[in-house]
């Protein structure tokens, strides 16, 4: 029976929010059209009319390709949410490992590079982080030399047009590559023949087809480069400035986890023989990760919904174009739905993704 009732108050409570929102959704519907303006959404499908700085939108029958002002509201929203998505995944990956760096300073021996640490993390959570957002562009990226006078290290060439990195590609021998990992997956459980097979499809890719991975370094000319991968001054400086902010947590949340790590592990790590860095690397570090994944996802989910900041930047992303497109069709109850259910969507399949590692590497206690 309390099982019953705590069903029923929760379907009673689901109840009065869902009757909440249809309420308030029907007094918007019947408010714009009192002024002529029906509920729809196919203003989807009318010509953009604005083009983009950047960004890649899916046309029929073209695939991916670079959004032009004659495509639809729709494919603009496409080319904002993959700019947001770009900008996520990369700062998650670039953010994760370095907090994990900064976490490793902040409880190393060395005084200084503790100290380094822990003033880092201090300015850093302490400050807004549309404040860092205009420090990087305005007062880093803007101010590099112009195109002319641009700084050149090893193939990467920095100046106010954005930053200019060697890019690295798939080949024709990736082909033979990918059938080796195939095989390498089936035959996993024998080591021996599974290395083998993943040797023999990368021999024979290569041979066949090329190398797998191509090598594209950035070539200088009077008005552009050729080749390499463009970051612009507006996604280096929202990348930056999430990388940069969500770390200074992420390294909190790694440290607390390495302390959480009962001393005993260490003393046994030292037993076995194993040095400090080993003991970390090998004891420590894996029994941590269990620990920091919960309050990790936490700090993923924030970089994600903090990539509508990029708007103060100039970078398209989608709340960027959703600011647009409001204000051209006049759409923007339809509109800013879509974009609140898009946010949820990618925050959901995020905590999806963490919860689902989390699930893997949790230990599991038999009583």
């Amino acid at each position: 029976m309390p099982r019953l009732r705590d069903l029923l108050l929760q379907g009673l409570v689901l109840g009065l929010v869902a009757w909440g929102l249809l309420l308030l959704l029907a007094e918007a519907r019947s408010r714009m059209a009192a002024q002529g303006i029906p509920f729809s959404f196919a203003f989807l499908s009318q010509e953009a009319g604005f083009s983009l700085s950047e960004g890649l939108t899916y046309a029929p029958g073209e695939g991916l390709r670079p959004f032009y002002p004659s495509d639809t509201y729709l494919q603009a929203l496409v080319a904002g949410f993959l700019n947001t998505v770009k900008v996520a995944l990369l700062g998650i990956v670039v953010a994760t490992i370095l907090g994990l760096l900064v976490a490793a300073g902040r409880l190393s021996a060395n005084p200084l590079a503790r100290a380094l640490a822990m003033g880092y993390v201090e300015a850093i959570r302490n400050t807004p982080l549309l404040l860092q957002l205009f420090v990087w562009y305005f007062a880093v990226l803007l101010k590099l030399p112009p195109w002319e006078k641009a700084l050149s290290w090893g193939g990467v060439i920095l100046s106010q047009r954005g930053l200019v990195l060697p890019q690295v590609g798939l080949g024709g021998g990736a082909w033979g590559l990918a059938l080796g990992l195939l095989a390498w997956f089936l035959l996993r459980q024998r080591p021996l023949w599974a290395w083998g097979a993943l040797a023999l499809g990368l021999l024979l890719g290569w041979a066949l087809l090329g190398p797998p991975l191509v090598y594209s370094a950035p070539e200088r000319g009077t008005f552009g480069t050729r080749g390499g991968l463009l970051l612009s001054p507006e996604f280096a400086a929202l990348l930056f400035g999430l990388v940069v902010y969500t770390a200074a947590f992420i390294a909190e949340v790694f440290r607390g986890a390495i302390l959480a790590v009962p001393k005993g592990q260490w003393e046994a790590a030292y037993a076995l023989g194993l040095e400090g860095r080993d003991a970390f690397r090998l004891i420590v570090l894996p029994q941590a990760v269990r620990i920091a994944v919960p309050p990790l996802a936490n700090q993923y989910l924030n970089l994600a919904k903090n990539t509508s900041l990029g708007v103060a930047v100039g970078y398209p992303d989608l709340f960027s174009v959703y600011s647009t497109v409001a204000n051209q069709s006049g759409r923007s109850l339809e509109a800013i739905l879509l974009v609140m259910a898009v946010y949820l969507t990618l925050s959901l399949s995020i905590s999806a993704v963490v919860n689902t590692y989390n699930r893997r590497v949790a230990l599991r206690w038999r009583l």
